[in-house]
């Protein structure tokens, strides 16, 4: 406890008694008396053969339980086991590489690592790091091409997460780093470490190829990414119909179904192989396990299906469609709930624009803006 607030009153013996207060604040001073604590107490690394000067190996973590001033910043040295000079240790902790390490030279080295406060008298505490030097890496990554789907409104596209690259190494101790391509940072961005995509504001209709690649640090492998930007018109939303699926999580829709019943979706609806099939969005209904899929068909001259023709066919297909994914209901209208006969009833749909939902899954990614359904009576 660093300090205490005492309130103190004085009474007289006169009667009426009267009295007053005085606030005393009590401090207490720190005594250096704690010496710094690593954490772990001692530490395993390895580290690749023929890695440059100045690869980071490992970073040590040291807490103390005096208060500021006898504590951090703390001072870092290498009692032993670095007689030849092959490691540096910096002022925050981290351990570096001075040589270029050969696993035919040596295998292991052990350190002994002391930690000073900045207390007075200072106190001190010791660890041990276990270095070991590995074969370098002998695999190539391999990756997962990935393409990605974007839905938005016209010019309206709010940027983010847009999907994830998958990549893999057979050598264990290889960590994996992405880069994209400097020409298209303007549109786009790679996080280096976990490989998210992540596309900037403002993106325009059309195809999009990345040109991204990920590395262990001997060797670099590209990755195929392709990224589809669809802007949606607002006239389609006015001719959309939504199938709702049973028992499907989004993620377990785009990574295995979306592709097979989109084929088969648009061989059930489409008249003519000019026409277009626009899928809108998916999304969970709320409080169940089902899956709302929103979608419109344009014709080849540019005007769009009416939603009673379209749910004609989809009736007249529904059993060839569920060959693919489980038909829960096929909505025109959503008028649960209400007492109003179904021709009484008027539906509006609106899209949020700058509430994208991403779903990822290691081949496919489908990013679509969420939407808000609403019904009433006409009657």
């Amino acid at each position: 406890i660093s300090g205490y607030s005492l309130v103190i009153q004085a009474r007289d013996s006169g009667t009426p008694p009267l009295s007053s207060s005085v606030t005393v604040n009590v401090d207490i001073s720190d005594v250096n008396d704690n010496s710094p604590v690593f954490t772990p107490a001692n530490y395993t690394a390895v580290i690749q053969e023929n890695k440059p000067v100045g690869t980071s190996i490992l970073q040590l973590v040291v807490t103390d339980k005096d208060s500021f001033h006898n504590g951090p910043p703390f001072t870092f040295t290498i009692l032993t086991g670095n007689e030849e000079e092959e490691f540096t240790l910096d002022p925050h902790g981290i351990l570096r590489s001075a040589v270029i390490f050969k696993h035919m030279v040596a295998t292991e080295y052990v350190l002994c690592v002391q930690a000073k406060d900045s207390g007075r008298p200072q106190q001190v505490s010791h660890t041990y790091v276990q270095v070991r030097v590995i074969e370098e890496s002998i695999h190539k990554p391999t990756a997962i091409p990935l393409e990605i789907f974007i839905v938005t409104m016209e010019d309206d596209f709010p940027g983010g997460v847009i999907g994830k690259i998958h990549a893999t190494d057979q050598d264990v101790y290889d960590v994996l780093t992405y880069t994209l391509k400097s020409e298209q940072k303007s549109l786009f961005k790679v996080n280096s470490h976990d490989g998210k995509i992540i596309a900037l504001g403002g993106l325009d209709n059309g195809k999009y190829v990345l040109n991204v690649s990920v590395s262990d640090g001997r060797f670099q492998v590209p990755i195929d990414v392709v990224v589809h930007v669809e802007q949606l018109l607002q006239e389609m939303l006015q001719n959309t119909v939504t199938i709702r699926f049973e028992n499907v999580s989004p993620e377990d829709f785009v990574g295995l179904h979306m592709h097979g019943f989109r084929r088969t979706l648009r061989n059930a609806v489409l008249s003519q192989k000019q026409d277009s099939l626009h899928i809108i969005s998916i999304q969970p209904v709320a409080g169940s396990n089902q899956l709302d899929m929103l979608f419109a068909v344009q014709m080849h001259n540019s005007g769009f299906y009416k939603p009673a023709y379209l749910i004609q066919k989809l009736t007249n297909a529904r059993r060839h469609l569920e060959n693919v994914i489980r038909i829960s209901a096929i909505l025109e209208k959503n008028c649960s709930g209400l007492d109003c006969q179904e021709q009484h009833c008027e539906q509006s749909l609106s899209i949020d624009s700058h509430s994208l939902m991403t779903y990822s899954t290691a081949r496919i990614s489908f990013v679509c803006p969420r939407f808000y359904r609403n019904a009433r009576c006409m009657c």
